[in-house]
């Protein structure tokens, strides 16, 4: 069985730059890359992943691109590009030489205007994606799933995937309004869900492996064994159980499935949806 991590990242720790990675957060407070996954990789059985940007930059899609010719474990690269650039269509054409470069992701998240993916300079960089082959990862919060929902409306023929189920508050058990909400944008088949990034939304010290189950129904059940996919969100996923903890939780989870249903969470989705 194809065994794909379809969400990982590689970083020279940067103080400034990577202002996010906080006190709380030492454990991940350095760098991170390819020498330091491969052995995590083979422990576990994972044949290849894909590299997604870190940070906002054209240095970061170039990085990322740079260890992926050097490591052919990295599958495929998610870079950053600004696509409200005027000057984006000859970005793009130049990327098209790296055939590693599978698409593109922005930090929405963190954006202070919430609709900043409905914005028309943003949406316009969007619809040049598509004939250029490129994928787009939202990365948001589930307050933004709304918006996610009519952006996905607006391009159907854009392949998009929802990162990290779009962070639901496992830590509270809220779910109610993340469900609806991410229903919803699965109703639109050009999105897929990365069950990724799961547990440092819970309780990072006391996370118990059935308090991922509710979520991990609304996502199968919505999006169906063929829009889903494994990542491990490494080396993030280091603050709350790590890869291994990950594994344990989607190993207990997939013995439901069959194993046509395995093949496609493990690998088979991230090779249709990425084109590794």
């Amino acid at each position: 069985m194809l065994k794909i991590d379809s969400h990982q990242h590689f970083w020279i720790f940067d103080l400034v730059r990577d202002s996010w990675i906080n006190d709380e957060m030492l454990v991940i407070k350095h760098d991170f890359l390819p020498a330091d996954l491969l052995p995590v990789l083979q422990q576990n059985g994972i044949d290849g992943c894909v590299a997604v940007q870190a940070s906002q930059s054209d240095e970061e899609t170039q990085f990322l691109l740079d260890l992926a010719a050097e490591n052919p474990f990295v599958k495929g690269v998610v870079g950053w590009v600004d696509l409200r650039a005027v000057n984006l269509d000859e970005k793009l054409e130049q990327y098209k030489k790296h055939n590693k470069l599978k698409g593109f992701r922005h930090i929405l998240q963190s954006e202070p205007d919430k609709q900043y993916m409905l914005q028309s300079q943003f949406q316009k960089g969007i619809s040049r994606l598509q004939k250029y082959g490129y994928t787009y990862d939202i990365l948001i919060y589930p307050e933004h799933l709304p918006y996610a929902e009519q952006l996905a409306g607006g391009f159907p023929d854009q392949q998009f995937v929802v990162d990290h189920l779009a962070k639901p508050h496992i830590k509270d058990h809220q779910i109610s309004e993340w469900e609806r909400d991410i229903k919803a944008l699965a109703q639109h088949q050009n999105v897929y869900c990365k069950i990724s990034g799961m547990l440092t939304e819970a309780d990072w010290a006391l996370w118990k492996t059935e308090d991922f189950t509710p979520y991990l129904d609304v996502v199968f059940n919505a999006f169906g064994a063929n829009r889903v996919m494994f990542g491990s969100d490494w080396p993030v996923c280091l603050l709350a159980g790590g890869y291994n903890g990950t594994m344990k939780v989607m190993h207990t989870y997939c013995e439901q499935l069959s194993v046509t249903e395995q093949e496609l969470f493990w690998g088979g989705n991230a090779s249709k949806f990425y084109n590794l």
